[in-house]
């Protein structure tokens, strides 16, 4: 059988900070060709006419959690992967603790074995650290994996990583990106068992930054950096909150050449402190979204290059879970569909630029995960494209929410951009709400 042919026509391409106009023709899962101006060479080629609509890479989450195995009436690899597919992410990496958690060789196949049959889009995951698996973190081939990682704060009960002299150990014992949550463990207690005292289970929810505190965050992220610094490990820390904590991260050499580097979530960048009140319990995030000064700052350091990449958490619970009081409710919420969106409308608003935006997304996490083939437009790389209409609005409603789940932090929020075509290696794979009937998903591969 031939290989499939697609010809996308008269596409604005954003590709390494240029917007340009041109055709891209895809072989089979690659693109081949990318010029001002290509003409179909027969009636076999499938022709895409993208006219008035950007053509960017597809974006790479670098931070999901699927819940699968163990929590699946919250999410699964299926549901989730699929939903953000259609907010333009044809790549995920996917976290461990899960249940069981992904800390044995033998649970990592199992997941990705899973994912082999059921994912949506591109996919890979993490492995994680404890206490006591430095043997099975040190048989993790590193071409075949994203990355591991560590969480310094309460986020996963027996996943913390408290032990100083393990954790030296590790960061030593790998040359594997080390992805970091950052919270102090002894900070959060201490300032919860406060705020108990004071209002017994019925905390109010915009107390949840002052648990969850500023100080508590840099304590944490300013010790992981030290600990990085002095052992050589290649360290990046997940879901920046605070304003304070982009001063401990430097914009002086290029990715590639960085062994520390930062993320931040789109909810840190969207929220602040004073929706708590409209929002409650649905933007109960860990880290917690802080004030808007934080925001500002965080916005500033993305845009300087500080922080090097835009993730999701995307970290679904059941609403009744959600709505439980604030010591109940869990935190976390799912971002993979509108992600990209709420950048978009980030950039309608001057606050962001396209450019920067598919810098961050598509480019950097590509970059810094050494992932093979993926994140950009170019010649010989996988078809993961993403064609955006800046100027079609809809609104997000209980309807058109593809999350397991069924809800939305962003319920009511009317985007002025929309995607309407998502190419998974060559493949159309989501167009103006349908999905192809079949995945066309793979594993992804790493360049170590």
């Amino acid at each position: 059988m031939s290989e499939k042919t697609t010809l996308i026509k008269n596409a604005k391409i954003v590709n390494e900070g240029r917007i340009f106009n041109g055709d891209v023709l895809i072989k089979g899962e690659f693109i081949v060709q990318i010029e001002d101006s290509i003409s179909a060479k027969s009636s076999d080629v499938v022709v895409v006419d993208a006219e008035g609509k950007l053509l960017m890479p597809g974006v790479i989450d670098d931070q999901v959690h699927f819940r699968e195995p163990g929590l699946t009436h919250k999410a699964d690899i299926a549901s989730e992967s699929k939903a953000a597919i259609a907010g333009g992410i044809t790549s995920f990496i996917e976290m461990p603790n899960t249940n069981p958690q992904t800390t044995t060789i033998e649970k990592m196949e199992e997941k990705f074995d899973i994912a082999s049959k059921t994912a949506f889009a591109n996919y890979s995951f993490m492995f994680g650290g404890t206490n006591d698996n430095l043997d099975e973190i040190l048989k993790v081939d590193p071409r075949s994996v994203a990355g591991l990682k560590l969480f310094l704060g309460s986020s996963t009960g027996n996943m913390l990583v408290d032990d100083p002299q393990v954790l030296e150990k590790i960061f030593k014992s790998t040359n594997m990106v080390i992805s970091v949550h950052c919270e102090d463990e002894t900070t959060i207690r201490q300032n919860l068992q406060e705020h108990i005292e004071k209002y017994g289970d019925d905390i109010p929810i915009n107390k949840h930054p002052i648990i969850r505190s500023e100080e508590a965050c840099y304590l944490s992220s300013s010790k992981a950096i030290e600990l990085a610094k002095k052992t050589g490990a290649r360290l990046h820390v997940f879901h920046l909150s605070t304003g304070k904590e982009t001063h401990l991260f430097s914009n002086k050499k290029p990715l590639k050449d960085k062994k520390i580097t930062a993320e931040v979530c789109v909810h840190h960048l969207w929220f602040s402190d004073e929706d708590y009140d409209k929002k409650g319990t649905l933007i109960k995030w860990n880290p917690a979204v802080k004030t808007k000064t934080d925001r500002k700052q965080l916005l500033e350091a993305l845009l300087d290059d500080r922080i090097d990449v835009i993730a999701t958490d995307h970290a679904p619970h059941t609403l009744k879970e959600k709505q439980n009081n604030y010591t109940q409710a869990p935190s976390g919420g799912p971002l993979v569909q509108h992600a990209l969106p709420a950048l978009l409308e980030m950039y309608h608003q001057d606050k962001i630029s396209i450019e920067k935006v598919v810098e961050k997304m598509c480019h950097n996490p590509a970059i810094l995960f050494q992932i093979e083939k993926r994140g950009y437009i170019k010649e010989g790389y996988y078809a993961d494209l993403v064609l955006v209409d800046l100027n079609n609005p809809w609104t997000v409603k209980k309807e058109n929410i593809l999350y397991k789940c069924g809800w939305s932090p962003f319920e009511g929020t009317t985007f002025k951009s929309r995607i309407t075509h998502t190419f998974l290696n060559g493949s159309l794979v989501f167009n103006n709400f349908k999905f192809a009937s079949a995945s066309a998903a793979k594993r992804l591969t790493f360049n170590r």
